[in-house]
């Protein structure tokens, strides 16, 4: 009599990825909204009232600038876990591990530096020097008001406080406000907290993986059939 082998535990099913934080533009989403609004408007008025050629100009035109601009406005986001950082560019979505992730970058623009030596830059997370500006004024102010009060500024040298601490994941939207907090501009306190967050999941092992990049054909497609129709309708005059 045999006796019958011991089975193999089933495997067990991969663990759930932790949600996303999401940071996206708000200026950016307000500024696409009113141009899609008014390309659509003209659009429309030229489908309707239009003669001869001109209908079919102004449907060309809607199909190559209608993705364009929400390529450039609405599309651009940023997401944010625990195993990864994914980036929504106007023509591209590139998923980084935070082990793939040599550096985070803060300056005239935002940039993730993989370890290959690949920028990738943050189109949600637009570098504003007014802001930076603003921030600083209001630093100063809060420094010189504590120290009249005997006691350090409020924002002294700034505080992270922690991977998902400020503006940028403490909502999970869009920054918002003029000053940040820890006296920073909205943006650069995301790029820190994202900084934070790298620090902490670098070495992690479901942080590990292939860089991954998507090109968005979606956004492509159109915007190269418009962009054909239009010209072969200006040629044939």
């Amino acid at each position: 009599m045999t006796t019958p082998e011991p089975q193999s535990p089933a495997p067990r099913p991969p663990a759930p990825e932790s949600p996303d934080r999401i940071h996206r533009s708000a200026g950016g989403i307000a500024g696409g909204v009113l141009l899609l609004a008014i390309v659509l408007w003209l659009g429309c008025d030229a489908l309707v009232t239009g003669h001869g050629r001109v209908p079919w100009l102004a449907l060309a035109a809607m199909i190559l600038v209608v993705p364009l601009v929400t390529a450039f406005t609405l599309r651009p986001a940023v997401y944010a876990n625990e195993e990864r950082l994914r980036i929504r560019n106007p023509f591209r979505v590139i998923a980084l591990p935070w082990g793939q992730i040599a550096a985070l970058r803060s300056g005239y623009s935002n940039e993730a530096i993989g370890k290959s030596g690949t920028k990738y830059q943050l189109w949600a997370v637009p570098v504003s020097m007014r802001a930076r500006k603003r921030a600083a004024r209001q630093k100063t102010r809060e420094n010189a008001v504590g120290e009249r009060e005997g006691r350090p500024g409020r924002f002294g040298l700034g505080s992270r406080g922690g991977p998902f601490a400020g503006t940028g994941f403490g909502g999970g939207g869009a920054a918002g406000g003029a000053g940040g907090v820890s006296g920073r501009a909205p943006a650069d306190q995301f790029m820190s907290d994202l900084i934070d967050l790298h620090e902490a999941r670098e070495n992690a092992e479901a942080a590990q993986g292939e860089v991954s990049v998507r090109w968005a054909y979606e956004i492509i497609g159109p915007a190269v059939a418009g962009a054909v129709v239009l010209a072969i309708l200006l040629a044939v005059g």
